[in-house]
């Protein structure tokens, strides 16, 4: 394993904190953006010691190395605070392998603009522009009403294997977030393929959402693959509070392409 930025640090953490003697299985590790910043005091580098980027751990790879050998993982429960918790916090995002889709945009003019740079949100937009996301979720409703980073101070509590979680006024957010007569849609975006991806991502706007609304939330992962596809796959939750509840129920490979049949962003 190549060490990053983020191993020293955190086995730093572990090893200030006494984690190895923690017992896991009787309740998560509490910790603060506090203790990790005193910690982390006499590290030079910003990624060895910046609060924000040593938290960020949004696929298994991406954990730091004491935690993947440890089968751990992490996830905020409050403004500045968190729990290490052990066991499975990650979701797959299977291979498509169905033959992709052809999908004649809606549009019959071009767009100049969404050719321009390579973002998450560009290729989403462009894919609700052309009305894919409004086919898929079959609701011609459907307006996009919110996105990005909001704090919410809604409480909500949920299990992880026997152990109640409670979380209150944290960050969350959505590349895009469209709400139609009946339904919600909360979309987490990537611009490049991954393998896995945290359930937080999904799991907490789905929660916070819910409070918000009494019409249904659909939750989305989005992906804009190196051969101009865009993979889409709809996961749900079994038990709302569940954690680990959540599962796939849809996928799709989909190709968009213009109103002269000219593949869209080439």
């Amino acid at each position: 394993m190549v060490e990053r930025r983020v191993d020293k640090p955190w086995q730093k953490i572990y090893d200030d904190l006494n984690l190895k003697n923690h017992n896991f299985k009787k309740e998560p590790f509490k910790i603060t953006a506090k203790q990790i910043k005193t910690c982390c005091q006499d590290f030079k580098e910003t990624g060895e010691k910046e609060v924000r980027i040593l938290c960020k751990h949004d696929t298994r790879e991406k954990r730091p190395k004491v935690f993947i050998e440890n089968n751990l993982f992490m996830l905020a429960i409050k403004n500045g605070e968190y729990v290490i918790l052990k066991g499975e916090g990650y979701v797959d995002i299977p291979e498509i392998k169905t033959e992709e889709k052809i999908y004649n945009s809606s549009l019959r003019f071009k767009l100049d603009t969404s050719t321009v740079g390579d973002s998450e949100m560009q290729h989403l937009d462009y894919a609700y522009a052309t009305s894919l996301i409004r086919t898929l979720m079959n609701d011609e409703s459907l307006v996009l009403t919110t996105r990005g980073r909001k704090y919410t101070k809604i409480e909500f509590s949920f299990n992880f294997n026997s152990q109640k979680i409670d979380v209150k006024s944290v960050q969350t957010e959505v590349d895009a977030g469209y709400e139609g007569k009946n339904q919600v849609v909360l979309i987490e975006a990537k611009n490049s393929k991954v393998k896995n991806t945290i359930i937080r991502q999904l799991y907490y706007p789905y929660r916070m959402w819910q409070n918000y609304t009494k019409k249904k939330i659909i939750t989305l992962f989005f992906e804009k693959t190196a051969e101009n596809t865009y993979s889409i796959w709809q996961f749900g939750f079994r038990n709302t509070k569940d954690y680990n509840s959540i599962y796939l129920i849809k996928s799709g490979k989909y190709r968009i392409k213009d109103s002269y049949g000219q593949q869209a962003l080439s």
